[in-house]
């Protein structure tokens, strides 16, 4: 799958450049949460998500023909959005299922694709999981393809994903969960922001 999507990204024409990603390997399992832009986000994730992570995706993919078949089958876990008390629930398995098969989790806590207005607020989800599974949040930062793109050339640009210091969750409750979730959500927004000023 990786190989396809790097073979994807130099027909598309985009430098991916990465750093400190050794840094989600270092710290299996966990939570790593991302800014979400568009749909090549997918591709450009599995450039640096090392084995043995999911993600967490809105029920409705699975009718995408062919992908969404794959992204099912892949063992990546489906959620009902639309349905709280269900996706609660899920989020409660997944965050088991995090400690008892030694599986880290993709996350986009958005909870929708930005298309270029800035890294959007996040939603507390992402955050509930990780302080029940008590495991540690590790942010990755996308800079934004606004500033760096441009599908309309054969080279597009440059993209840079910058993986942050994880944040532990050991001892935190469901108390903390409004902090933690702006903590990171300023963390990453910065970050991006100092990505897109290198693009400039």
């Amino acid at each position: 799958m990786s190989r396809m999507v790097r073979l994807g990204t130099k027909i598309l024409g985009i430098e991916v450049i990465k750093r400190n990603t050794q840094i989600m390997e270092e710290n299996r399992p966990g939570l790593f949460i991302s800014n979400h832009q568009h749909n090549i986000d997918v591709f450009l994730a599995c450039e640096i998500l090392p084995d043995r992570t999911v993600s967490l995706g809105k029920k409705s993919l699975r009718w995408i023909p062919l992908f969404g078949q794959f992204y099912w089958l892949s063992g990546n876990v489906l959620i009902d959005r639309k349905n709280k008390r269900r996706a609660h629930g899920t989020m409660d398995q997944v965050g088991e299922a995090i400690r008892e098969r030694n599986t880290s989790i993709w996350m986009m806590p958005e909870g929708t694709r930005s298309h270029g207005r800035g890294v959007l607020p996040f939603k507390k989800g992402a955050f509930f999981t990780a302080i029940n599974a008590q495991i540690p949040i590790t942010p990755i930062c996308i800079s934004t393809y606004n500033t760096g793109l441009d599908f309309s050339k054969w080279k597009a640009g440059k993209v840079i994903i910058e993986v942050l210091d994880p944040i532990p969750t050991k001892g935190l409750t469901k108390r903390d969960v409004g902090q933690l979730c702006e903590t990171t959500y300023q963390l990453v927004k910065n970050k991006v922001a100092q990505l897109d000023s290198e693009l400039a």
